[in-house]
C-alpha cells in the first residue's frame, strides 16, 4: 500500500523563518515589527477564533510594509537562496521518505522561499504547496508609502502582547495589551486595508491553519489516498487544522521540535537537532501502518531499533552513526505528560531554530 508523507517546511525541513528574516533585513526594526504582528495573528487565530481568520496571515499582513520599504521579487528570492539554512540530513531524509511514500511539502512560506528550497533538496515543486505571491505587482503611492512606514515605526513602538493561560476573550489580557490589539484592529483591517495596496489582504491567499488542512485533502485526493494512510509533521500554530484533520482521520501526527502549539495537536513528539528520525518513523508507517510507528516510539531505545526487522537496513546504520549512543528524544503525548513535553519542546526549540524564530507562534 502507498501512503503519503506530508511535512511542513520551517521547522521540521529548515531552520528560518523566511518571513521574519526578510522582514528583520529590509525593514528598520523589521524584527520587532514581525514578532508582534505575529503575536497579533496568534491571538486572533487561537484565542479569538476569529471567523475566516488563517493561522499565518503574518506573512499576508507584513508585505505591504515590505512593499513599503521598496522590497522586491527579485530580492526575495536572492535572500531565500542565499540564506537557506537546512535542518541537518533534510536531503537524506526526503530522499527516503521519497522511496517508500509519496511526498508532499504544505507550507506558509512565500514561494521565493520554497523554490529555493526544492533546489537545493532536489524535491519536486509540483508536490507543494506555499503561499503564492508577486509583490512586484502591487502599486504603491508616495502617500502609501510615507504612511506606511510611519505605521511601521508605531507598530515598532508597541509592547509585546502577552498571552494569557486560558485567554478567550479580549477582557483576559492586560489593558495595555487590549489598547495594543485595538489599535492593530484598526491599523490593520480600515487603514491598511482602505489603501490601494491593501488589495494584497484579499487576494493574497496564506497556507496555514485551514489552507493547510485544504492541501492535504487536495493532495491526497490526487492520489485517491484515505486520510489514515496518512503522516504529517509540523511545528507551529499554523499546523494545528494539519494536525487534527489527520488525527481525527486516523493518520499519524508527529511534532518536531514543536512550540507548544504543535505538541498539544500531535501524538508523536520529536526533539533532535537532525531530521533523520523522520526518516525513521516515516520507513516504519509506511511499511506497517500507524500502530507500527506508535509501538516504535514506545519502545524507543537502541536495543529495540538494533532488533527492529521493519526499518531499512541502510537507514538504521545512518541512523547510528549519528547516534552511537544517545537516542534524538521521541515519545508519545500524553494527557499526562503534555505540560512536561511541551515545555522541553518548546525549548530545544529555540536551541535549534535561535531564540528570535523559536519562540514565534
Amino acid at each position: 500500500m502507498k501512503r503519503v508523507f506530508i511535512s511542513d517546511c520551517e521547522g521540521p525541513i529548515s531552520k528560518n523563518d523566511n518571513a521574519f528574516e526578510i522582514t528583520a533585513r529590509f525593514v528598520p526594526n523589521g524584527d520587532k515589527l514581525f514578532t508582534l504582528i505575529s503575536k497579533y495573528d496568534d491571538v486572533l487565530a487561537e484565542v479569538f477564533k476569529k471567523p475566516d481568520y488563517t493561522a499565518g496571515s503574518t506573512l499576508k499582513l507584513i508585505l505591504p510594509f515590505l512593499k513599503a520599504y521598496n522590497v522586491t521579487d527579485a530580492q526575495m528570492e536572492e535572500f531565500s537562496s542565499q540564506n537557506l539554512i537546512l535542518i541537518a540530513k533534510s536531503k537524506d531524509t526526503l530522499q527516503h521518505v521519497r522511496t517508500v511514500a509519496s511526498a508532499f511539502i504544505v507550507s506558509t512560506s512565500y514561494e521565493h522561499y520554497i523554490k529555493a528550497l526544492c533546489e537545493a533538496l532536489y524535491f519536486p515543486y509540483e508536490n507543494t504547496y506555499c503561499t503564492k505571491i508577486s509583490i512586484d505587482k502591487y502599486a504603491l503611492t508616495e502617500k502609501e508609502k510615507t504612511r506606511l512606514q510611519e505605521i511601521a515605526q508605531e507598530i515598532e513602538e508597541m509592547p509585546m502582547i502577552i498571552i494569557p493561560p486560558e485567554a478567550k476573550t479580549i477582557e483576559a489580557f492586560s489593558s495595555a495589551d487590549q489598547d495594543t490589539i485595538k489599535r492593530l484592529d484598526k491599523i490593520l483591517w480600515s487603514e491598511i486595508a482602505g489603501m490601494g495596496v491593501g488589495r494584497i489582504f484579499s487576494e493574497v491567499t496564506t497556507v496555514g491553519g485551514s489552507q493547510k488542512a485544504a492541501a492535504i485533502k487536495d493532495a491526497l485526493a490526487k492520489l485517491q489516498v484515505p486520510l489514515e494512510d496518512a503522516m504529517y509533521v509540523g511545528d507551529s500554530i499554523t499546523d494545528v487544522e494539519a494536525f487534527k484533520l489527520v488525527r481525527e482521520n486516523g493518520g499519524l501526527t508527529v511534532s518536531f521540535n514543536g512550540n507548544n502549539y504543535a505538541v498539544r495537536n500531535a501524538e508523536i513528539s520529536v526533539l533532535s537537532e537532525n531530521n533523520l528520525v523522520t526518516a525513521v518513523i516515516t520507513d516504519v508507517f509506511c511499511k506497517q501502518g500507524k500502530q507500527a510507528a506508535l509501538d516504535l516510539v514506545e519502545n524507543w531505545n537502541l536495543e529495540s531499533l538494533e532488533t527492529n526487522r521493519v526499518v531499512d537496513s541502510s537507514l538504521i546504520d545512518r541512523f547510528f552513526s549519528l547516534h552511537p549512543q544517545t537516542l534524538p528524544k521521541v515519545q508519545i503525548v500524553t494527557e499526562e505528560n503534555m505540560e512536561t513535553v511541551t515545555k522541553k519542546s518548546s525549548e530545544f526549540r529555540k536551541k535549534v531554530r535561535g531564540e528570535a524564530i523559536g519562540k514565534l507562534g
